[in-house]
This record gives structure tokens, sequence and C-alpha cells, in this order.
């Protein structure tokens, strides 16, 4: 029988700078293509994605995308920990496959704070057309970018950190890059015709807050989330944490006209509000009704968003199996990592940590070293313990923090927030359950309140402040694989970390090789290739 190879999709990119004024205020922004945000990847499961990449900025730089699982493949993550930056004036490829995916991810560079320059677009995993997905074909399937914005440049407020400063506040929010006056002069962002049901994908590209995000007088009926069907409930308005992304269904059934759509901050003493237009097909011109509904207020109401999110489980996922044949309240804890972030001053400077280890990246990615069989050189596994220090949040190491992880073991992870302010979690590499979300301390006994039939599979969980989040997952995907803080200034600032999950024997049947173009960086630079693994 001869099977045909999944299809390959090709990319060139060329990031550059240029001038942008999303907010009116004319500013140095990262482009991919001459485009601002770059351009959406658009594929369906399994494809094979070749992407060359030429660095024409003055910096080092690596994309991420974020939620695609690399599948023994984390040479392809795109973060310091697994790969050499790309160095001003070259190019490197990335080649990975969206495999046994579905859903609504964006890509953005992790280096330095590129982030707040641009960068970032849209990737979108189709369903293959053989499994049926649990709603009709949408009219159009519309991707909407909203972040906050600063206007400094993105070197500017490296230097804020670096000199011990905090980002401080944006200066705004932004939609697909830009926000509407709401006039009557904008041009909209999407169309819609009456009576067609249309598909958004909506993600927080943002730096730091939490938006709240809706379609004037248009209900939102979630339909999936980082990578899972839900269960299709409808909501006026929705909390997007950052680094988070919904799939969500409108109906164009309302009077022919332009509309606002509005993301607004969440937790924020301001509220900052960007704005785009939606306009009927049929409708004429006309400045959208400034009435809009309020954005919520306070953190309980969006705790209990949270709460109501729930797996589809009759649905298929990207397999045609059903997403909720995987009884994961059935299986043996075999380990409970705690983590608690914090944030200290060393030696005047602000620092953020994880169990009172602040992270940095060594000039070896954590990877190579590993398999090169030199980490002994680059980091010592294992300096934080998987219950946090009582002082956690008074002192803190500034170092290269890497757990080792068995291959294979099912894990439990809670992160506890003692701060003030709201956290967003994400790892590489894998989907987990996010089981529970919950005001005080956990302990042991609270594992009574978790979700263990229906909770959502995805990438990200976003933490209250002085509250709990706990996610379950099995360590199955070999890799070196980044959790961290989605928030910029806390990822740069040491707020994250690196799991090593080595497979024992070293085979082909659970990770890859080394790519044959893989970037070369510190003390592996010059040494021979190692053996390859073999099956």
């Amino acid at each position: 029988m001869a099977r045909a190879e999944d299809p390959y999709l090709f990319f060139t990119w060329n990031v550059t700078y240029g001038t942008i004024s999303p907010l009116g205020v004319p500013q140095q922004g990262i482009l991919i293509n001459g485009q601002f945000p770059g351009p959406n990847i658009n594929s369906t499961t399994n494809n094979n994605i070749v992407l060359n990449v030429f660095n024409n900025i003055d910096e080092p730089i690596l994309f991420t995308w974020l939620g695609i699982q690399q599948r023994k493949n984390s040479w392809q993550d795109g973060v310091l920990g697994t790969n050499c930056p790309i160095l001003p004036g070259t190019n490197f490829t990335y080649r990975f496959q969206v495999k046994d995916q579905i859903g609504s991810y964006f890509y953005y560079p992790t280096t330095a704070i590129h982030r707040a320059a641009g960068g970032f677009g849209g990737l979108r995993v189709n369903s293959r057309l053989l499994i049926p997905v649990p709603y009709a074909d949408p009219e159009d399937d519309y991707t909407i970018l909203i972040g906050d914005w600063y206007t400094e440049s993105h070197s500017t407020l490296r230097k804020f950190l670096d000199i011990g400063r905090s980002l401080g506040r944006p200066d705004g929010v932004l939609i697909n890059g830009k926000s509407a006056k709401s006039d009557g002069s904008d041009e909209p962002l999407f169309t819609m015709k009456p009576g067609k049901i249309y598909k958004y994908r909506i993600c927080n590209v943002g730096l730091k807050n939490s938006l709240n995000f809706r379609i004037q007088g248009h209900p939102l009926k979630l339909v999936e989330m980082e990578g899972s069907h839900t269960v299709q409930n409808t909501y006026e308005s929705l909390d997007v944490h950052v680094g988070q992304c919904f799939a969500v269904l409108v109906t164009a059934d309302k009077a022919p006209k332009d509309y606002l759509v509005v993301a607004s901050t969440r937790f924020t003493k301001n509220v900052l509000t960007g704005k785009g237009i939606i306009r009927y097909t049929n409708a004429k011109p006309a400045p959208p009704s400034p009435d809009v509904v309020e954005a919520p207020v306070g953190w309980a109401w969006s705790l209990n968003q949270f709460r109501s999110f729930r797996w589809n489980l009759t649905s298929s996922a990207a397999r045609p199996n059903p997403q909720g044949s995987y009884h994961y309240g059935k299986i043996n804890i075999t380990r409970t990592i705690k983590l608690v972030n914090s944030a200290v001053r060393v030696q005047g400077k602000l620092r953020y940590a994880i169990n009172g280890v602040s992270h940095v990246d060594p000039y070896t990615p954590l990877k190579l070293a590993e398999y090169y069989q030199v980490a002994d050189k680059v980091f010592k596994y294992d300096i934080i313990s998987d219950e946090p220090p009582a002082n956690a949040g008074d002192k803190i190491t500034v170092a290269t923090n890497v757990v080792n992880q068995t291959f294979r073991n099912f894990v439990e992870i809670i992160f506890e927030n003692h701060e003030k302010s709201l956290q967003t979690w994400h790892l590489d590499g894998y989907s987990f359950f996010a089981v529970a979300i919950e005001p005080g301390r956990w302990s042991p006994d609270k594992r009574s309140r978790y979700n263990l039939l229906d909770a959502v599979s995805r990438h990200t969980i976003q933490v209250f402040p002085k509250s709990w989040a706990a996610i379950m997952l099995t360590f199955d995907n070999a890799g070196m694989w980044n959790l961290r803080s989605e928030l910029t200034e806390r990822r740069y600032l040491g707020q994250q970390l690196y799991i090593s999950v080595q497979s024992p024997a070293r085979s082909l049947r659970d990770e890859y090789n080394m790519p044959d173009n893989a970037l070369l960086c510190g003390v592996v630079k010059d040494l021979p290739w190692p053996p390859p693994y073999s099956i």
C-alpha cells in the first residue's frame, strides 16, 4: 500500500524594521514581509510547514508557534532554551508538522522584548475533511489579534527592564494592529452577509493585560479553545488572558449597519479600550452606535467564566476518536510539582522568580547541551524542589532553571500566586487539563474541587491574585520544554523554567534527531556532531 506523505506548505519571511503608527505615534515596528501584524499561517491537521526566516533587523531573533506541540521535535520550538537565535543578516528554516492538532494559535518572537514591536500573527490549523467538526461550516473564518500596546520602541522597553524598572502601563489596545476612531471614517476589519454565520478566532497577543472582548449586539458562541472543541455556551463577552485563543461563532442577524468590536483592559485602574468595525455587506457606512456593553468588573466574574468552560466529550479531536475518550481523572498522579511566583529586587533591580529561582538563558541552548551530552558544562538539573521554599517570596537565586521529568509520567502541577496581580502560564510541547482555579492556598484536600471529567485540554492557564490553579498532564513528548509566564516582562526577568523530558532509549521512536540545518552556538559550536538516535 502506497501512503502519500502529508502535504507541505512553504513560506518565506523577510523580517525587517518599518515605521508604524498604530496609536498615531510613529514608532519602529517589526514587520514580516512588510506586514504588521504578520501574515496568517493557514494550515490543516498534519500539514508540514517549511518556513524560511531571513533576519534583516539588527538583533538576533527567534519565533515560537504558541500551542503547536512539536511532537518529538523541540528543535523547532523557537525559544532560547532549545535554539540558537537567528543572527542579523542570516536566515534559518523552521520545519515542523502540525501533528494531530486542530485549532486557533499564534506565533511571536521570543527574543528580547521583540513582541512589543510586532512580529506576531495568527496560525490556524483546520480540521481535515474526513473529520467532522461539531458545527456547520461558517461563511468565513476571521482572525482577531487583540493586545495592549506601548508607543515606546522595543529597545527602550528592554532598557527599562535592564535597569530595573517595570514596563509600567501600556498606551492603548490594538485590534489587528490598529484602533478605530469609530466616527464613520474607518475601514471595516471584516464584513458579514446578513443571515450568515462567521467564525472569529480571538487571540490575546499583548504584553501584560487581560482583555475583555465583545462584538456590539452580537452574542459569541464558544466552539474551540487552544486546540479543543468546547461545549457551545454563548457569552456576551469573553475574558482573554495574555497568550490565550478562543474561536467563536457569530450570527449576522441584526440590522444592517456598522458594529463595534471592543477589547478593553481588565483588572486595571484606568481602562484602556481598542475598537474595530464589522460592517454588514448591505449597510450604508455610518458611525456605529456608541452604546457598547460595559466590561465586567473584578476577577470573580472572570473566575466564574473559566468554570463555565467545558470540553466537548462527544466531538472528534484532530483524530477520528472523540476528545473525551482520554479519561485523565482515573490516572494515578506520580508527581506533584508546586510552583510559586514571586517578585523581588536583586541589587536594586526587579526580578521575577519561580520557587525562589529567577531563570537566565545560558549562551548554549539547553537542548543542544543535552544532545551533545555536555549538560554539566552549561546548567545543573533540579535546583528547585517540587515544594517551594518557605522564603521563596523574600530572596531569590538568579540561575538557569531546569527541572528533570520522567518520560511518560502523569503529573499534577500547581501554580500558586501570592501576588496581587493576575498571572498567565504557558507550557510548550503539550496540552494539559486545566482542572481547577480557586482562591486561597492549595493543599491536597483541594483535589476534591477538581474537574476530573471534562476540563478543557489547553496550553495556557491564568491564576488570579492570591489564588491557585491546577493542571494535569502526561509528559509523553520527549524534548526540552519551556514553562513560562506569558507576561513579557515577567518572562524576560526570569519567571520561566525548562522541563527536560528525556527518553532513556535515545530512539527515533521517541524523538527526532537534531536537524541538519540546526544553528550551533556556545560550547557546542565546534564540537563534532554526536551519534544520531536510531530506531
